[in-house]
């Protein structure tokens, strides 16, 4: 047994979700990404003497949301608080944020939905609060450059419970919250941007142990691999400390992502005392219960209530539900779909294959596409009416409604009209084709009949290229086994 196999590791997450605001959380500054330096800024957020921080009333709307998502209880009194340090990128010398008083308690996250390997991890607190500026060392060979554009972008901090159990929970926990505050439209989710961002506490102890081991905290990871490279990193080299008979101090840490390492960033000696007390210029926010339920009518349908219904109520595979469900347009977009045909195994084979690569290859969103559910519905119906194959309809058909402005039904009518690409599913004229591949493969033929069932491929494909891909596919396979046999 692995030295390493004789500890368990106990992780507890800190994400902050940059919220989808146009204005900062206390000031009407624009939060538009990628603005010049310390152009979104005001005396407010630069924190002048005598300026007065106003509420943002869409931090509220956004986090009952995601509290209402995630089961939470909403806190109806909610205060706000000053939490003070110096950095040289927070101008007021503190943010407000929520202290004792957080806007939701409870409710979990479920890793790992609908397989075996289910599990459910609580959240201690979801609180508001302001982000900081933003420190650039990279720029300057003998200083660091200060942007403001970020201080003040509202924020929501979601706190987890330390019941993750390894690296790949932790970054399963992150993918299952980017993509819950993606479907509620409250936070883009994008990393490397920095509007969705990860603390990681991360201890090990003796599997037979009841104590907790001192913990660190793990910052400056910018993607889901990187989390878990960092915790990965970070377990075993708690482990290697304790087992060569050091100990653990509470620290914080960086990540280093062109190595995998953490590093030490300050001590336990060198921490924050906050010195928290109430936030004198924001009044209380009272969330009243008629508000809530308000709030609570206008949820879009989640993932996991999505998978059951895709997987449940549409017959589809958990694979196949699993890929429509991983994002929020794709999954709008097969709703429409679905409400235009019955044949709903095709719809997902269309979205999953012929849509998505498409938009892979082209950086597109679904949005973009210039496809629509109708479009798609159309070219199942033509298929399934027996009226072209499903080569047909996706090399041409399918090709030119993506490139042109031809309507299904007008590029349609040309491939058969003009270009003689309609399909065949007569038995005579099938039957002929498949008269000529016997004549011209003979030796094949006796392989087969001989046991070499493999060859059906090859014979079909023979059958398809001399009908020019006119043939019905199902059809034909089955007159040509009927024959062979």
């Amino acid at each position: 047994m692995s030295v390493y196999d004789k500890y368990k590791t106990v992780i507890g997450l800190e994400i902050h979700a940059q919220l989808l605001t146009k204005s900062k959380a206390y000031t009407s500054d624009s939060t538009e990404f990628g603005a010049t330096p310390n152009t979104n800024v005001s005396p407010i957020s630069l924190g002048h003497p005598g300026t007065l921080p106003r509420l943002n009333k869409n931090n509220i709307e956004y986090a009952v949301r995601l509290g209402l998502a995630v089961n939470a209880d909403i806190r109806k009194r909610n205060e706000f608080a000053r939490k003070n340090y110096f950095y040289a990128d927070l101008p007021k010398g503190y943010q407000i944020t929520q202290d004792t008083t957080p806007i939701c308690n409870g409710g979990s996250i479920t890793l790992f939905p609908n397989t075996d390997k289910e599990k459910k991890i609580t959240i201690t607190r979801i609180h508001l609060e302001e982000d900081a500026g933003k420190s650039i060392h990279d720029q300057d060979p003998y200083n660091s450059l200060i942007d403001l554009n970020r201080a003040g972008v509202a924020l929501v901090e979601i706190v987890s419970e330390p019941e993750i159990s390894s690296a790949e929970e932790a970054s399963e926990y992150v993918s299952q919250v980017r993509k819950l505050v993606r479907y509620l439209e409250i936070c883009d989710g994008n990393m490397e941007e920095g509007s969705l961002r990860c603390d990681a506490n991360v201890s090990v102890m003796l599997k037979n142990a009841t104590e907790l081991g001192e913990r660190t905290e793990t910052k400056n990871m910018n993607s889901i691999r990187n989390i878990k490279r960092a915790i990965d990193f970070e377990v075993k080299r708690q482990i290697d400390v304790l087992e060569a008979g050091g100990k653990i101090n509470m620290e914080t840490r960086s990540f280093n992502a062109i190595d995998g390492s953490t590093f030490l960033m300050r001590s336990k000696e060198e921490a924050h005392d906050y010195r928290y007390f109430p936030e004198p210029d924001l009044q209380p926010t009272n969330v009243e219960k008629e508000y809530i339920e308000k709030i609570r009518k206008t949820l879009p349908q989640l993932p996991n209530e999505l998978f059951k219904y895709y997987t449940h109520e549409l017959n589809l595979s958990d694979y196949d539900a699993n890929i429509i469900i991983e994002t929020k347009a794709i999954s709008l977009f097969f709703n429409e779909l679905v409400k235009l045909t019955k044949n709903y195994k095709a719809a997902a084979n269309w979205i999953n294959g012929p849509i998505k690569t498409v938009l892979n290859k082209e950086a597109l969103t679904i949005v973009e596409l210039n496809v629509k559910p109708i479009d798609v519905a159309e070219i199942i119906q033509l298929i399934d009416d027996g009226k072209f194959n499903r080569s047909v309809a996706e090399q041409k058909i399918f090709k030119l409604v993506t490139n042109g402005n031809e309507s299904v039904t007008e590029i349609a009518k040309h491939l058969a009209e003009e270009w003689g690409l309609s399909q065949e599913s007569g038995d005579d004229v099938i039957a002929d084709y498949i008269n000529q591949v016997i004549e011209q493969n003979p030796n094949e033929v006796e392989r087969y009949k001989n046991g070499e069932k493999q060859l059906t491929g090859f014979l079909m494909g023979q059958l398809m290229k001399i009908s020019k891909g006119k043939a019905d596919p199902k059809k034909a396979n089955q007159l040509l086994r009927d024959k062979l046999s």
